[in-house]
């Protein structure tokens, strides 16, 4: 416990702790209750197995979101201002319209909030063979990512210029992404610093990044890749762009719109 904080690893066995015991392994830690101010849960009843995922979740959105209070300011000039997380399952409605779980995870600018399906992560493990504690923490940065984004002014830019040059709003999508990508690679790379990655968290996380790559996806659903339809980059691409916010720690190395 480095710095008196528990590591990815560790929540991990205090995860299946709780799965296999049917108690609150996580009330150990004395914090990262998912049903603080950050987390909310739509209109559903959760099962046991995902009273103690949200709890998980909400321990990593703890730690993103204190790394940001910190490095955001400290690198940018920009107070971080915290996010929050809306836990549901099947379908709900945001200030960003209607959503169901097919919609996979995201972030809604019009209320600041990141929106994440219950059964995303077994979808993650077993559809996109992308399993472990990190590869679900990079998801969550990842949304994160996108709220930095925001206060930043670049989530603004990037949506007048897609108005502005419609043949390009597809490149600008993926762009956006995979600068969201190197951000929560930023995380990791702080989250390393402090000792709280265990042997195997960065291969998670970047096969995580490459599972969820356009070209991957486009070929598990019709067999063929179209790179003119990507919007949130290759697997390839992905990966590297989180690689590169895990080795340098430092937001102005992730600058996707070069040249734009």
């Amino acid at each position: 416990m480095p710095g008196g904080r528990l590591g990815l690893g560790g929540l991990a066995v205090l995860l299946v702790l709780s799965l296999v015991f049917k108690q609150n392994f996580f009330a150990l830690l004395g914090g990262g209750d998912a049903s603080g101010p950050d987390v909310a849960t739509g209109p559903v009843q959760a099962s046991a197995e995902e009273e103690q995922l949200k709890t998980f979740i909400g321990t990593v959105l703890d730690d993103v979101q204190a790394t940001w209070d910190g490095v955001l300011p400290e690198q940018t000039g920009t107070a971080y201002q915290h996010a929050r997380l809306v836990l549901f399952r099947d379908a709900i409605e945001s200030a960003c319209g209607f959503a169901e779980s097919a919609t996979g995870p995201f972030y809604c600018p019009g209320d600041h909030k990141v929106y994440l399906d219950l059964g995303f992560y077994q979808e993650l493990d077993q559809r996109f063979g992308a399993p472990g504690d990190f590869a679900q923490a990079y998801v969550l940065a990842h949304e994160i990512g996108h709220h930095i984004q925001l206060l930043l002014g670049t989530e603004s830019t990037v949506r007048r210029l897609q108005s502005s040059r419609p043949a390009q709003a597809n490149q600008l999508s993926v762009e956006f992404e995979l600068q969201a990508d190197c951000y929560a690679g930023v995380w990791g790379s702080s989250a390393s610093k402090r000792g709280e990655l265990s042997t195997g968290d960065v291969e998670e996380g970047l096969g995580a990044a490459a599972a969820v790559g356009d070209d991957r996806i486009q070929r598990m659903s019709t067999g063929r890749v179209s790179p003119e339809n990507f919007t949130h980059g290759s697997a390839e691409q992905r990966a590297a762009w989180f690689q590169r916010g895990l080795s340098t720690g430092r937001l102005s190395a992730c600058d996707t719109f070069a040249g734009q």
